[in-house]
């Protein structure tokens, strides 16, 4: 909850979140994003169909993990990282970038 409210503080508008990668591919056939934030692993198994189809729908994301860098899946090692545990602010920093504001 920290989270969603430092996004809505930020005047971001919030999609989600999915707890499995079944809800996250729904939520991304009913409405495209700006940008995602992603981690590694929902519910035990891993999001890389998420981040293809992020990929395939050219949504920028970002993945918030405590696996960090090493723990991105061949073909997305470009996508930034943010190490668990983070501050609130260093997320809306990095989406800011990620979305070019």
């Amino acid at each position: 909850m920290l989270v969603e409210d430092a996004l809505l503080d930020a005047g971001c508008r919030i999609i989600g979140p999915a707890a499995t990668v079944a809800e996250a591919l729904a939520l991304l056939e009913a409405e495209l994003p700006e940008a995602a934030v992603l981690d590694l692993n929902l519910s035990g198994e891993a999001s890389t169909p998420v981040a293809d189809a992020l990929v395939q729908q050219g949504v920028p994301f970002l993945v918030a993990s405590g696996y960090g860098a090493a723990g991105l899946p061949e073909g997305h090692r470009g996508v930034p990282v943010l190490a668990k545990p983070y501050d609130p602010g260093e997320l809306t920093a990095a989406l800011a970038r990620l979305c070019g504001a």
